[in-house]
């Protein structure tokens, strides 16, 4: 039998290979992610908060959506980060109607950018948002928020994650939905069985 020697990993590719611990994050209450909303004088940045904590979409997708995308409570993503042709983002009736509001009212074009500003502003202003409530905020802690409400709402995890989150694999989601801690599982587990 041939015993093969394992060379030494040199210690900069061990760094470079090393498995990332997965990341923790609070997941926002809806009261917080209400108050960020509602405290939000600027109608663009409200929009735009919205659309990532009702509709669950990244920064990103909100900053390149135009007219054109915009059908009644529904919008067309084109050229989304899963590399499908397209998907949908489904909205509350009252997020749609200021919306379609908002694009009258600026009088944007069928195919020019509704928000027109670069990700570091929108990352900005996001940031903003959350100092104004006293909390750390990120776009993506919004999409979590969206994602972790829905589930927590009764939302069936096939929804959340195929709808909400569009995403191909529900092992994803799951880690989108944070831990639960010992105070909401016995409130769970009580009004479960009330």
């Amino acid at each position: 039998m041939i015993r093969f020697k394992i060379p030494a990993i040199p210690p900069l590719t061990r760094k470079l290979f090393k498995a990332t611990p997965p990341s923790h994050w609070d997941i926002i209450d809806k009261e917080t992610v209400d108050e960020i909303i509602f405290r939000t004088q600027k109608l663009r940045n409200r929009l735009i908060l919205e659309l990532m904590a009702r509709g669950g979409m990244r920064i990103g997708e909100v900053l390149k959506l135009t007219p054109g995308d915009v059908h009644e409570r529904k919008l067309i993503l084109k050229d989304p980060k899963s590399g499908k042709e397209q998907e949908f983002v489904f909205l509350p009736q009252k997020v749609a109607e200021r919306l379609k509001e908002y694009i009258r009212q600026k009088n944007i074009r069928f195919d020019q950018p509704i928000f027109p500003i670069c990700y570091e502003a929108a990352r900005a202003m996001v940031k903003h948002a959350g100092e104004v409530v006293g909390i750390s905020l990120r776009p993506h802690d919004l999409r979590r928020h969206a994602a972790t409400y829905a589930s927590r709402s009764g939302v069936p995890i096939e929804i959340v994650s195929k709808v909400i989150l569009r995403h191909a694999n529900l092992s994803t989601t799951q880690a989108y939905l944070g831990t639960v801690s010992d105070v909401e599982a016995m409130r769970w587990i009580e009004n479960l069985y009330a």
